[in-house]
């Protein structure tokens, strides 16, 4: 009991000296993340965030200028000063998200849904909320605090312990970008998002009609059913979901604010007309895109060249032309198409991976393994690692692959179950302990029997191991047969095998071990 409490005394301390106030609502609040580390955050997640969300929609980057003007003239009003950044997305869902320290994305899909700049002004000082209210950062640092009570709760716990999960908060929060765009907001800071949102709104000259117009659009749309019903769930509403009480209380935020202000309805259509002209084009590309899952490629190739005949500046869709060619097993097809979108847009990962892929399996291994690596530069992902680790086993760089199967292995799709296995593969004949877990047991009959338990992401077989008593010291003083299992284990599954030892001492058993001398991969 009293180590339990001298444990929770470098806690106490951790917490004291954590206590801040919100820069936004004035509240004090444990605050472990510095405004410096918010802003390393955002820096350091905001570029491969936004290639894994679309990438910039950069064939009109005035749509990007504008949203930089509105939301740089509501930032200018807000409670705190960051170095906030605006940018359009070349994604069709209706979606917008902030990272901490104000690097705020807005999907072109929901611009499109929008009817004038008040309702721009509202969705982004609601993200500006997001940033300078520190919900980004509130998340990690929740996520320390069970780290922390986790580490305070094993005993011999230490001081460095909580100070090591604070000191690497940063390092640990610059890898977290997409999840953090998709963590779903409590209510309370939704309420707090819209209430001060409007007030920035009011601030910067907005009508703040147009938040409460905005807020009865997205709960009509929550409840609308059909393909887009289901693109606004898995978009904005997956992770600022709408309700009827948030249109209530921007009623009477609005009651308390007053009347009056600037719609920008004219001004917002304008600034919009040119996307308009060309969004026939993307309207085509979902549909290429929906006819594509079914396998109907000549549909879906149809529609993209109806796409590129009206907006021919667009990468993506000559990229989705070579997508398809690639599902076709059709890889030398899909080279000029990649090529194509490259020349257009050569600052998107998807044409790079894609045409990197395509390389490889036209054998030409060099030119793979140039746009790979230009691929990871931009965004890293499980099939750039994946045939990255394979071009550099083959040529017999042994280290460079295991570092590419590794972190490939981390996605949990079905190329990263592949890396895995190579890993294992390559690993295995250096490491079989790491794979395979031992016990020794006795049998109804008193012998000795060993199980094993495969731990590897792949089947394993000629798993040998051989019997070893230790002394207090963990000396080996006597060394018995090996044991050989023949049969092929699969993942997690148990084998248990005679070890030929007839009896063994109760005393004895705790110095039993087995050692792993060796197993492979099953074919």
């Amino acid at each position: 009991m009293r180590n339990a409490k001298l444990l929770c005394l470098p806690i106490l301390a951790l917490l004291l000296s954590a206590c801040g106030v919100n820069p936004v609502t004035g509240k004090k609040e444990i605050q472990f993340v510095s405004e410096a580390q918010e802003i390393k955050i955002g820096e350091q997640n905001y570029a491969p965030t936004k290639q894994s969300e679309g990438g910039d929609f950069d064939v009109l980057p005035d749509l990007s200028a504008y949203i930089n003007e509105v939301g740089q003239k509501l930032a200018a009003v807000s409670d705190r000063e960051l170095p906030y950044e605006f940018v359009v997305l070349n994604n069709p869902v209706p979606n917008a998200w902030a990272l901490p320290g104000g690097k705020i994305a807005v999907n072109v899909g929901l611009l499109s849904e929008l009817k004038n700049e008040a309702e721009l002004a509202a969705v982004l000082g609601h993200e500006i909320v997001h940033a300078a209210a520190r919900h980004g950062a509130k998340a990690q640092e929740r996520g320390t605090l069970m780290q922390v009570g986790l580490a305070a709760a094993s005993i011999g716990a230490a001081i460095s312990d909580v100070d090591s999960t604070v000191a690497n908060l940063a390092v640990q929060g610059a890898g977290l970008g997409a999840q953090m765009i998709q963590q779903k907001y409590g209510r309370d800071q939704e309420l707090e998002s819209d209430e001060y949102g409007m007030k920035y709104m009011k601030a910067a000259g907005y009508d703040v009609q147009g938040a409460i117009t905005l807020q009865e659009t997205f709960v009509r749309l929550s409840q609308q059913g059909g393909a887009k019903g289901q693109s606004w769930l898995e978009g904005l509403f997956a992770s600022h979901p709408p309700s009827e009480e948030r249109v209530a209380k921007n009623k009477e935020t609005a009651a308390r604010l007053g009347a009056g202000g600037d719609l920008g309805q004219e001004r917002y259509q304008a600034r919009l007309q040119p996307f308009r002209k060309i969004e026939p084009a993307y309207d085509k590309f979902e549909e290429a895109m929906t006819a594509a899952r079914k396998k109907e490629y000549t549909k879906a190739e149809s529609l993209v060249q109806e796409a590129i005949k009206i907006e021919p500046r667009e990468g993506r869709f000559h990229e989705f032309l070579g997508e398809m060619k690639l599902a076709q097993k059709k890889p030398e097809e899909a080279l000029p198409h990649y090529q194509k979108a490259i020349d257009l847009n050569s600052d998107y990962f998807g044409s790079y991976l894609g045409a990197g892929v395509a390389q490889y399996q036209t054998g030409n291994k060099a030119r793979a393994e140039e746009w790979l690596t230009k691929s990871v530069e931009l965004l890293p992902t499980a099939p750039a690692a994946y045939y990255l680790g394979t071009i550099s086993r083959d040529r017999g760089d042994r280290a460079k692959a295991m570092e590419y199967f590794r972190a490939a292995a981390g996605s949990q799709s079905q190329i990263g179950q592949r890396a895995a296995a190579e890993f294992v593969r390559m690993d295995l004949p250096q490491n079989p302990g790491n794979y395979v877990a031992t016990q020794g047991q006795l049998d109804p009959q008193g012998r000795v029997v060993v199980v094993i338990q495969n731990r590897a992401p792949a089947p394993l077989t000629g798993i040998q191991v051989t019997p070893v008593l230790v002394d207090a010291s963990g000396r080996i003083v006597q060394q018995g047969q090996p044991v050989v299992f023949r049969s092929a284990v699969q993942p997690g599954q148990q084998a248990v095998a005679q070890t030929g030892i007839s009896s063994i001492a109760q005393a004895q058993l705790p110095y039993l071990r087995f050692r792993v001398d060796g197993a492979r991969v099953a074919e």
